[in-house]
């Protein structure tokens, strides 16, 4: 059967939970995914912003829900899924964004601080992504998409510990398309450059770097939040029904030039 090519890029009736997805990137997404008619479940551990950032999606004529739990506990994880599928319904597609960063030179990194951006990070796309998997395999079908970086592929001073989770997050991906795209799931990756966000915004308000970035990326600018949504689309749509295990990496072309 030949659907139109909007029909392609059709969320409706798809339900997304997105993980850390009270600001920046994940909210951003949220709208962005909800626009092409998906019902979103916004996720956070304070109910408080996470309630409100649903509310807020509502009013603006959304379909939004929220659940509470914290992506680095398993149990809570678990139980966090079980009662989105049981009082909201079938999670169609995953995004795994929920992360942190921690900024020192290499030799001074604190292992407390390594140990949390690798459970934030990493593990807790583990946790997320079984838990969802678990429901997803029986109905034969279902989308992952875990937001990497172009830290997957390049190296920066101060961020050794978020580059190395942001790579093993990547290959991660792979690994689910190994395991999980013989029962219809397909997982991917989506890796945005440099964009203007609250994590960044230290950055963002560095001239020097700013200056350094806009030179170094082929676009010669940050990129903004909502440019992501046409990548998430794709890969949240059957568009991409046979692209499994790939990262796609929208960052103004940074990783493309030397």
């Amino acid at each position: 059967m030949h659907l139109p090519t909007t029909e392609l890029f059709n969320l409706h009736g798809r339900r997304v939970l997105i993980t850390g997805s009270t600001q920046g990137i994940g909210l951003a997404l949220a709208y962005g995914l909800a626009g092409a008619g998906a019902s979103i479940v916004l996720n956070g551990r304070s109910e408080a912003r996470v309630k409100a950032a649903a509310e807020k999606m509502i009013v603006d004529g959304f379909k939004a829900e929220y659940a509470v739990f914290d992506v680095t506990q398993q149990a809570a994880v678990i139980e966090g899924v079980a009662r989105i599928e049981k009082e909201y319904g079938a999670i169609d597609v995953l995004v795994n964004n929920a992360g942190i960063q921690r900024r020192a030179p290499l030799e001074d990194f604190q292992s407390e601080n390594w140990d949390a951006i690798v459970t934030a990070n990493l593990t807790s796309v583990f946790y997320v992504s079984q838990a969802v998997a678990r429901h997803m395999i029986p109905r034969k079908k279902g989308k992952i998409i875990n937001i990497c970086s172009v830290q997957s592929l390049l190296g920066r001073p101060t961020i050794a510990p978020y580059t190395a989770t942001k790579g093993a997050v990547t290959m991660f991906t792979k690994g689910m398309c190994a395991d999980w795209a013989k029962y219809g799931i397909q997982a991917n990756g989506l890796a945005p450059g440099y964009f203007a966000t609250e994590m960044n915004k230290a950055l963002v308000e560095n001239e020097e770097f700013s200056a350094w970035l806009c030179k170094r990326t082929p676009a010669g600018r940050w990129g903004q939040v909502e440019e992501l949504n046409g990548a998430a689309i794709f890969l949240a749509s059957d568009a991409s029904n046979f692209i499994n295990g790939q990262t796609l990496y929208v960052d103004g072309g940074i990783t493309s030039t030397v």
